[in-house]
């Protein structure tokens, strides 16, 4: 439904750009050749001379990437970038001594003679000292120390970046230390991690929410298919060579990012100097289920010399795929306005609890190429696409337990009661004390059991396509980039059947064939749960009969059979363009950088269902309304103790009932959950970066201007709301070279975290199958930032690193999820009651902040050995430990009477702590790796005057409670070119938990089992 300007705005947009780099690219022949690889000279007069090169690492040919090269006496440098070439323009005529370092090497001392023109000098480190380090014969081994590679390369581009960055860098033979994105930024100082079913997905930045960072790759902001909420774990690590995690926001980033961005850099041929293939593949056992993973890469890359320049293309591709299943149990409370008797104030009650039992098979798997083409030197053209995805084949077994079943018929009475286990008549015992029972304690009688059967096929994939150039021209540097991802959200569940207790009948008179239930929730790790038959006794009162084992053994009838079909597209367009030039102000070497881009963003979401729900439906398709008809033999696969046995369901006896459902009716468009909505932002930016013998400094600013577009159909049929807004971000960042291994950086910066493309769509969204229900909010605002960051960097020889900062951000109109229970009837259609559904939306807040302190310790053995005695072995031993401590606070909305109170920043967690210990000496690794982050606020809960009583709806809050994660893994290298492994994960097989208002009422708690995985990688 996207409108034809938009189209050809998006189109001439593009086209600029596209026209933009060819004609740059048409200057290269005329231009290119005239002249050497190198901008032209700085400083005023301007030198004629330069020093052009490359560094690299001796015996691999590995190129150092982040190098730092300069003329001490001149006060002349630059960095290497990632093909290893360097050039120092504007030297004088003469004789000038250079000093080449990198975190890991000894510094390199090269003397060179400077004429009016390029001088070529190649470097290649070595870990000889002395001052002619790296001219002589000495071999270092590729691969033979990768944890030490990796570090010392992530090292040299966090120490010379003008901005405050964490880096995870590839070692020597091109991998990173983890299987995907989000596991490995998950090592980095500052950094936590958010988990689904077991698996890292969002990265939150020094404790900050998940939406306050955001991903790119190699620059572009890439949409995840949720949205703005990126998702980390579909990503491998086999595309990337390195992962950067900028901190503080310069005004070249996007002014959506306030925590910061994880830029993931990608291979290049030009990364390495000549072909290289590299694979893995390796197998793996799954502790819960006994169920297996697999996981596989392969990358290729070369280069090619032609006559009309130099090609280099790389390929890869990933798969990571495991079964597993779930051991979980679920609660849901709530403020009972009938429960008024002596204490109610503080009680809140269970309103149902269940298990959602997974049998799962998940698979990440990716597929990219990279072309490079340098027709001249100064000139590099690049295309590039990347396709990644997560994919989760899920069948589930769903219990609910529904104990509020009756709830109006619970006595009101407000005085207190001698306890009498036998409820009142016709009455269930639910939140009635009068009965012995309390919140986490008791026994309901006669309650309807819920059983939802799903099949669920849910897919989530990224395709991104760039193209770009990076050009010389003269003074001048001219960057520009063309990009389309379309993310797509697969949500759809080919099969969901739902089978219902008989009805509980006038005073109960049907209660009978409905169970009884014994809860005990008092344990937060385990809910527990006893079934019995439930006796009617001849005044109506009800008892507890003999214990039932077998969930098989209550009746229930087939109520309703979907099948529904649901994608939510996002399709992005991209137009960017940077140009530099350097100049020299009051003697400083400065470079003046301004640039346009252009983002046009479209979500769009359809569902279509199909549904039976009434038992004529379900004889016409011949449908039978028992279990048994998909009921499969076999025991339950975890090993939580549910209290009940069950039989899973066949998933083709599933499936085969959705077909003959087909027969007699078809799918229809599910018009109340479309919605599309539209963002087009506009920006230009303009900093400076000024280079002294101190330090640098950079400041400036981006301008951004915001049009929303979002359509959706209401009661009042298909509405549109649009708004528009423009947003302002300035910045300045301070580094100051206290010595050659001291760096102080102070950080002044801005930005903003906009809205959800679905929460700013005009509708409510209905899911029938996860019983939710989600509203959109097109007036929320943006959260707007502004921050301090002051940090001290120490880099100790060779590889060693120490840190400590501090940071604050003060943050206006703060986003809220609120969820609570819909708790209205406007919404009920088809015999569906939808007022117990779950209802979510984002509210905007008052005012809020987060500070904190952050510090970090990276530091080897080896260099210590020989002071302090120790045999040479020992100084294969190294640890790398950092932690962030918060404190967050933000005003909640004033919702009618209901003031505003403080609570935690939404997302924000107190503490977050990495620990990591390793071994790494004669060919052999091995690392352990700790983390915890600690609880944090996922919602907040209605609150509402109940009993007269201010207090929250559904029990408080929605919490997560602390996450820790222990994991392991051993390397040996046979040789240069093959390595063996094995990666221990979830050791710990700590739960997900999730709780409301206390750790004493957990609302969600899922175990996954640890894993185990052996395998090989190759390197030619």
């Amino acid at each position: 439904m996207k409108s034809n300007l938009s189209t050809r705005v998006r189109g001439r947009v593009l086209a600029h750009v596209l026209l933009t780099g060819c004609a740059l690219t048409s200057l290269t022949a005329t231009r290119a050749y005239a002249r050497p690889d190198a901008a032209t000279p700085v400083g005023a007069p301007r030198a004629a001379g330069s020093i052009v090169g490359t560094v690299s690492q001796a015996g691999s040919g590995e190129y150092l990437d982040g190098a730092s090269v300069s003329i001490p006496a001149l006060d002349l440098s630059t960095v290497v970038d990632r093909t290893g070439r360097f050039s120092l323009v504007g030297v004088p005529t003469g004789t000038h001594e250079l000093v080449i370092r990198y975190v890991g090497f000894p510094d390199a001392h090269r003397t060179v003679t400077v004429v009016d023109a390029a001088v070529t000098l190649d470097v290649a480190m070595t870990t000889e000292v002395g001052a002619n380090a790296g001219e002589g014969d000495e071999i270092v081994v590729s691969g033979s120390r990768p944890i030490a590679e990796s570090e010392a390369a992530a090292l040299q581009i966090q120490r010379t970046s003008p901005s405050l960055v964490s880096v995870i860098a590839s070692d020597s033979i091109g991998r990173l230390p983890d299987q995907n994105i989000a596991q490995a930024v998950s090592r980095l100082p500052g950094v936590g991690v958010q988990r689904d079913q077991g698996q890292a997905r969002y990265i939150t930045l020094r404790g900050a929410p998940i939406n306050w960072t955001t991903l790119s790759i190699d620059g572009i902001n890439v949409v995840s298919p949720e949205g703005r909420d990126a998702r980390f774990d579909s990503i491998p690590s086999a595309i990337a060579s390195q992962i950067i995690v900028r901190k503080a926001v310069t005004p070249d980033m996007t002014g959506e990012t306030i925590a910061g961005n994880v830029d993931i850099i990608t291979r290049s041929a030009f990364d390495y100097p000549g072909m290289k293939v590299q694979a893995k593949g390796g197998v793996g056992h799954v502790e819960l289920g006994k169920k297996t993973e697999y996981e596989g890469s392969l990358v290729i890359s070369d280069r090619i010399d032609t006559g009309i320049g130099e090609f280099g293309i790389v390929s890869s591709a990933s798969l990571y795929r495991r079964g597993m299943v779930t051991d979980n149990f679920e609660t849901d409370f709530e403020a009972v306005d009938r429960d008024r008797r002596p204490g109610f104030e503080t009680r809140n009650w269970a309103r149902e609890t269940e298990n959602k039992l997974y049998r799962l098979t998940r698979k990440n798997y990716s597929l990219s190429t990279r072309l490079d083409w340098r027709p001249a030197p100064g000139h590099k053209l690049f295309a590039e696409s990347i396709y990644s995805a997560f994919q989760d084949d899920e069948q589930r077994n769903n219990y609910i337990f529904d104990l509020d079943d009756q709830q109006s018929r619970a006595p009101n009475g407000t005085a207190a009661c001698t306890v009498n286990a036998r409820p009142a008549t016709g009455t269930t015992g639910y939140a009635d004390v009068c009965t012995g029972n309390t919140p986490l304690l008791g026994t309901v009688y006669g309650i309807d059991l819920n059983s939802n059967f799903t099949v669920r096929k849910y897919k989530q994939s990224v395709f991104t396509n760039t193209i770009g150039g990076d050009h010389e021209l003269g003074a001048w540097n001219v960057k520009w980039r063309g990009n389309f991802t379309r993310s797509i959200d697969d949500r759809s569940q080919p099969a969901q059947l739902n089978y219902d207790s008989p009805s509980f009948g006038t005073n109960g008179a049907n209660a009978a064939n409905r169970l009884t239930v014994g809860y005990d929730l008092t344990d937060p790790q385990l809910a527990k749960v006893q079934l019995f038959r439930t006796i009617r006794n001849a005044d109506g009162t009800f008892s507890r009969g003999a214990q039932v084992t077998s969930i098989e053994d209550f009746p229930r009838t087939l109520a309703r059979l979907r099948s529904l079909k649901a994608q939510d597209v996002t399709e992005a367009y991209t137009g960017k363009l940077d140009i530099s030039r350097e100049a020299s102000v009051f003697g400083a070497q400065t470079v003046f950088a301004a640039g346009l881009r252009y983002d046009d963003r479209t979500k769009t979401a359809n569902e279509y269902l199909l549904e039976l729900s009434t038992p004529a439906q379900f004889a016409a398709a011949g449908i039978p309304t028992g279990y048994a008809a998909i009921a499969k033999p076999g025991g339950f696969q975890g090993e939580i103790p549910l209290g009940y046995t069950f039989q899973y369901f066949d998933r083709d006896k599933i499936l085969a009932l959705v077909d003959q459902a087909k027969a007699v009716s078809p799918f229809v468009s599910t018009d109340a959950n479309f919605y599309d909505v539209g963002e087009k932002v506009y920006s230009a930016y303009a900093m400076a970066t000024t280079t002294t013998n101190w330090g640098s400094v950079i400041g400036g600013a981006r301008v951004e201007h915001i049009r929303n577009d979002a359509r959706a159909f209401s009661s009042l049929g298909l509405i549109d709301v649009k708004s528009s807004q423009t947003l302002v971000y300035p910045s300045l960042h301070v580094n100051w070279d206290v010595n050659d291994r001291m760096k102080a950086r102070l950080s002044f910066n801005t930005g903003a975290a906009r809205p959800d493309y679905d929460q700013l769509r005009p509708n409510l969204s209905i899911n029938d199958a996860n019983a939710t229900i989600s509203g959109g909010n097109p007036d929320a605002k943006p959260e707007k930032a502004k921050g301090v960051d002051l940090y001290v960097e120490y880099y100790t020889m060779p590889r060693g690193f120490l840190s400590i900062g501090a940071y604050y951000k003060d943050v206006t109109d703060v986003l809220f999820d609120s969820t609570r229970t819909y708790g209205q009837t406007n919404l009920n259609a088809a015999g569906v009651d939808r007022s117990g559904y779950v209802y979510s939306t984002i509210i905007n807040g008052g005012k809020g902040y987060i500070m904190g302190i952050e510090g970090a310790i990276q530091q080897q053995l080896d260099p210590f050995t020989a002071d302090l005695g120790l045999p040479d072995w020992m100084g294969g031993f190294g640890v790398q430990l950092n932690a962030t401590i918060n404190k967050s606070r933000a005003d909640t909305p004033t919702t009618g009477a209901i003031p505003s109170r403080k609570v935690p920043l939404p997302g924000a967690s107190d503490a977050i702590y990495n620990l990591i210990a390793y071994y790494e000496k004669y060919g052999f690794s091995a690392r352990v790796s700790y983390q915890n982050r600690s609880a944090w606020l996922d919602a907040i809960g209605a609150v509402d005057t109940i009993g007269g009583v201010v207090r929250g709806v559904d029990g408080g809050d929605f919490y997560w409670a602390k996450d820790n994660e222990l994991d392991a893994s051993v390397r040996y290298a046979i040789n240069g070119n093959v390595e063996i492994y094995g990666d221990f994960a979830n050791l710990l097989n700590g739960p997900g938990r999730r709780y409301v208002g206390s750790s004493a009422y957990t609302i969600e708690h899922e175990t996954f089992g640890r894993r185990y995985t052996g395998g090989v990688r190759v390197t030619f």
